[in-house]
This record gives structure tokens, sequence and C-alpha cells, in this order.
């Protein structure tokens, strides 16, 4: 398959900026919530910035996503360097956890949903359609890679936050059970991304998703 520059180029400049805030605002939420509950870990340590630098991994935001443009994927994915929670500072610990891990899934809900109504506006508001294509482009962009980071991170999979958020959920005596697979959660996420079992988990929940935000705001 012969590489597009062009087609590299115009999916980075559209691709770029709704990664860098998807993944930046979703572990920025974390740190803020667990800050105002009692565990000040994430702010003292400078992570409760809007600055994309301080979050930056180099593998999870900068390599994946410049890859799965290279080999023309219909959606980029990509992470952040977590932010550090001390779960023991927490003031009502299975409580606040549960609210602290739901945080980032639903700043990527609530991003989502800025990204669609700033379709509408796009599509409305710039006369000239070569220069709304790459704004309307972007804004889907944006509600894509939101969407997916939301179901994604929803999944109840130690140590993703829906992992954290069934823990919290579950009585004392379950919820030690689930912890136990933490050690082992990426690796079954892996399995599940190559036996293809992950992308019809996913996929299916984004478009309904996606489908639902466009009937409401559009």
């Amino acid at each position: 398959m012969d590489f597009d520059i062009n087609a590299f180029m115009y999916g980075l400049a559209t691709w770029a900026i709704p990664v860098l805030f998807a993944i930046t605002v979703h572990e920025v939420a974390h740190g803020w919530v667990a800050n105002k509950l009692g565990d000040s870990t994430a702010r003292m340590l400078g992570r409760l910035s809007l600055n994309p630098v301080k979050h930056v991994d180099p593998v999870g935001t900068i390599g994946v996503p410049a890859f799965l443009l290279l080999i023309g994927s219909p959606f980029l994915f990509g992470w952040a360097k977590p932010v550090p929670v001390n779960f023991r500072n927490l003031k009502h610990y299975r409580r606040d956890m549960v609210m602290v891990a739901a945080a980032g899934p639903g700043a990527n809900l609530v991003m989502a949903i800025m990204w669609i109504i700033l379709l509408a506006l796009f599509a409305n508001l710039i006369p000239d359609e070569n220069i709304a294509r790459g704004f309307i482009d972007m804004s889907k962009n944006g509600v894509t890679i939101n969407l997916v980071l939301l179901v994604f991170n929803l999944l109840p999979i130690p140590p993703l936050d829906g992992g954290r958020v069934l823990s919290g959920l579950l009585p004392p005596s379950l919820s030690g059970y689930l912890d136990r697979i933490e050690p082992y959660g990426m690796f079954i996420v892996i399995g599940l991304l190559y036996f293809g079992v992950l992308n019809q988990i996913v996929a299916p929940a984004v478009n309904a998703l996606a489908q639902l935000l466009v009937t409401v705001f559009l």
C-alpha cells in the first residue's frame, strides 16, 4: 500500500488535538476529583495541569496513535501517563475510589458532547466547505476518541477504571477476588484485543452512544 503523505498529515492535523485533549482531561479529572476527596498526590506532583506535556506517554500518546495513522486506521486510540492517586488518603475509601475512577470516563463523555456541539456549529457557521471540512472532521474525531476511551475504560477489568468502579461497588468479600486480577488485567485486555473480542465489545457500544448523541444534539 502506497504511503499518502497528504492523507497522513491531514489525519494528524484532525486527530492530534482531539486525542491530546481526550487523554489529558481524562487523567486530570482523576487527579482533580481525588484532590477534592482528600488525596493531593497529583496536585503535589504538578499533574493537575491541562498542559499535555505533563501527561505524555511516549508509547501511548505518540507511538500508538502515529502507528494507527500510518496503517490507515479508521479511528485512533491512545493513553497518557496515569495520574498517581493514593487511595489510602481518600476520606471514604470505597465510595471515593468509585468517584475517582468514574471521573475519567465521565470527563470523556462531557468532551464527546462538547465536540458534537462544535460539530453542529462548524457545519452551520462556516460557509467555506473546504475550511469547514477540516473542523468537522476534527469534531467527529473528537466524538470518536472520547467515546472509545469512555467505553474502553469502563470495561470491568482492573486496573481499568471500570474494574475499580466495580470493585468499589461489590461487597468487600467479592471485591477482594476482583482486585487479585489487577496484575493480569492488561494481559487480559491484550488477549481480548488479539482475538478480536475487544473490538466486538467496544465498537457496538461506541456506535450506539454516537447515534444517541447525534439524535439528541444534532
